[in-house]
């Protein structure tokens, strides 16, 4: 009984020790998409507001590609203290998509703290001679395969978004994979594609330049965050809707005291008006959730939903 006191009370104090000198050097913080897109816009405001709480520098590491698993298998291999970070989705996503992850999402990421939730665009190419969602279905049924649909990359929430739709239409694209939600947008731009989904931070500006049209946001009603497009009922669409979000995420063993600074410092960093005010003007809200665990439940709850979506869409990568 007395080892097990005294060993209980070693652990005790070791946690505090990790609680008071953590964090004591820069942090990497790592997501899966290039500049341009959500991901990438997310992860510069957290890594600037988390050096604001942390007093250390947070630094990002774009890791594009495999629609973030590639990103997130940096991490679930990284040292598991607390100075290597995920921002990226849903890892059920991926280990749906793709048959040989090189990482286990379950076991090899803790979750720590939802930064934020978006919905998706659908955009067209202004040379694209379609006023609105039941045109541009109508033209894809008469045309299987002519239409050019540019991609964020495999399993990003643009190209699911694009799924759900060519299944809830009954119609299918030609889809382009790009390593994220820029390159899509050029291809788009230089007419190359037609029509794409994107994130909002991804279009928002070529929109308000008039270099892109929108027909919708991939939510059933309009979102207040992005005023002015219609959602899917609207839009004549019905029942169509494909949200995501993206959270932070540590290698499974780091130590419990870290993973609560973590949170502490990204929830109180959302928790800003004007923090809160600058994600809302790219089309997104600030969703800090309760709690660690709080976070881990939610994704619980979310993976059937995900699993039966992309097992009914047929997606997949080989």
């Amino acid at each position: 009984m007395r080892r097990l006191a005294l060993l209980l009370a070693a652990l005790l104090l070791c946690a505090q020790a990790v609680a008071q000198s953590y964090p004591a050097k820069p942090i990497r913080l790592v997501v899966g998409y290039p500049p341009g897109g959500s991901g990438d816009f997310l992860t510069r405001v957290m890594a600037e507001e988390l050096t604001r709480e942390l007093g250390v520098a947070v630094i990002v590491d774009n890791r594009p590609g495999a629609g973030g698993s590639i990103a997130a298998d940096v991490v679930a291999k990284s040292p598991a203290d607390g100075y290597t970070v995920l921002n990226g989705g849903h890892q059920t996503i991926n280990k749906e998509l793709y048959r040989n992850l090189p990482y286990d999402p379950d076991k090899d990421l803790v979750p720590v703290c939802r930064v934020a939730t978006g919905t998706t665009i659908l955009v067209v190419n202004n040379d694209f001679q379609v006023s609105n969602v039941r045109e541009l279905i109508a033209y894809a049924k008469a045309n299987p395969g002519k239409l050019f649909s540019a991609s964020a990359g495999f399993g990003s929430a643009p190209h699911l978004a694009s799924v759900g739709f060519e299944a809830a239409a009954g119609i299918k694209f030609t889809t382009v994979q790009f390593k994220g939600g820029g390159p899509a947008a050029q291809s788009l731009l230089a007419g190359d594609t037609q029509l794409m989904f994107a994130t909002s931070p991804t279009v928002l500006g070529f929109i308000r330049a008039g270099r892109m049209r929108p027909l919708m946001v991939s939510k059933r009603q309009a979102s207040p965050s992005i005023p002015g497009i219609p959602g899917a009922d609207e839009a004549g669409l019905p029942g169509y809707e494909s949200t995501f979000w993206f959270g932070l995420f540590v290698p499974a063993g780091t130590p419990g005291p870290a993973i609560k600074r973590l949170h502490e410092a990204a929830a109180k960093a959302l928790a800003k008006p004007d923090i809160r005010e600058k994600i809302a003007q790219q089309g997104m809200d600030a969703t800090p959730s309760a709690t660690p665990d709080a976070f881990a439940a939610e994704i619980k709850a979310e993976a059937p939903l995900w699993e039966r979506t992309i097992r009914e869409s047929g997606a997949h990568v080989e």
